[in-house]
C-alpha cells in the first residue's frame, strides 16, 4: 500500500485537492463519454478498457474513486474491485447490466460503495460519484487540523484524537489506556465522518448522506442523534458535557478538537 500522491490546483492562493477517478469500462464510447463528462465537472480522470490495463495504473497512482464495469472480458470488475480493496482505501462504484441483481448484491458484499445500472444517465453517475466522494475519507495530507495521522509511513490510515487512536482501515478504536473500544459498524461510520471532517459544522442531513443513509427519511435525524449519543458514551469522559462531539443547537454537530490535543504517535 502506498501514500497517495494526488494533484492539486491553485485557487485564490489556496491549494485545492482534485479528486482522482479511475474508469474501467470495455465499451469505448461509454468510457470516453464518462471520462469527458466527469473531467468537465472538475475531476482528474484516468481510464482503462479492462482490468489488465487498470492494474498498472493502480500500482503507480492513487485514486479517490474507481468506477468498474462488472462484465468485462478477462478479469471481471468484481475481481478487480476485490484486489483494489486490499490495496488502498478507494471508493468503488460498480456498473452492472440491467436485471443482474446478483452482481449488485455480490458487489455490495465485497465492499462497493454504490452501483449504477447500465444504461445509465451521466447525470445520475455524477450524482452518485459526488455522494461516494463525500463519504471517502480525504488522504492523510488533507486531514483537517487537530487530527493527527498516527499511521504515517505505515501504510495505514490511523488517526489520533485526544488519547484515542482510530484505525480507519482496520475499523478499530483504542482508548487512552490502549484497550480496545467496542463499536458497532454504525457507530464507527459516524466516528469516521467526524474525524475526517473535524472542526466543521455538520448537519444531521450531511451526516446521514455521508454514511450512506437516506437523508430525507422521516427518522434520519433521530437515527443520527441516537448514534451520536452512543458514540459519546464511548469516547467522552462526561457524555453530558462532551469535549469532542458538541451539539450546535438548531444546526447539527461539530467534532471539536484543538490542535494541542492531537499528536503523532
Amino acid at each position: 500500500m502506498f501514500t497517495p500522491n494526488l494533484p492539486c490546483t491553485e485557487s485564490g492562493g489556496e491549494t485545492t485537492l482534485r479528486a482522482r477517478i479511475l474508469i474501467v469500462e470495455d465499451e469505448p464510447d461509454l468510457r470516453e463519454a464518462v471520462a469527458e463528462y466527469l473531467g468537465a465537472n472538475g475531476y482528474d480522470v484516468s481510464a482503462a478498457e479492462n482490468a489488465a490495463m487498470a492494474r498498472p495504473l493502480l500500482e503507480t497512482q492513487s485514486f479517490h474513486l474507481a468506477i468498474l464495469d462488472i462484465a468485462m472480458p478477462g478479469e471481471d470488475g468484481l475481481s478487480l474491485g476485490r484486489w483494489l480493496r486490499g490495496r488502498m482505501q478507494t471508493g468503488i462504484i460498480y456498473a452492472t447490466a440491467a436485471g443482474t441483481a446478483l452482481d449488485r448484491i455480490v458487489g455490495l458484499e465485497l465492499g462497493a460503495d454504490d452501483y449504477v445500472v447500465k444504461p445509465y444517465e451521466l447525470r445520475e453517475l455524477l450524482a452518485r460519484t459526488r455522494s461516494v466522494l463525500r463519504r471517502v475519507p480525504p488522504p492523510a495530507a488533507a486531514m483537517p487540523p487537530g487530527v493527527a495521522d498516527a499511521g504515517a509511513g505505515t501504510g495505514r490510515r490511523t488517526l489520533r484524537f485526544g488519547g484515542f487512536s482510530a484505525d480507519l482501515d482496520g475499523r478499530t478504536v483504542s482508548g487512552p489506556d490502549g484497550a480496545a473500544v467496542e463499536m458497532t459498524k454504525s457507530e464507527f461510520d459516524v466516528l469516521e465522518v467526524f474525524l475526517t471532517r473535524a472542526n466543521r459544522l455538520l448537519t444531521r442531513a450531511a451526516i446521514s448522506e455521508a454514511i450512506g443513509a437516506a437523508a430525507d427519511a422521516d427518522d434520519s435525524s433521530r437515527a443520527v442523534d441516537i448514534r451520536v449519543m452512543r458514540l459519546r458514551k464511548k469516547i467522552e469522559a462526561d457524555p453530558a458535557n462532551p469535549k469532542f462531539l458538541r451539539t450546535v443547537r438548531g444546526e447539527g454537530y461539530i467534532f471539536s478538537l484543538p490542535a494541542a490535543d492531537a499528536g503523532r504517535e
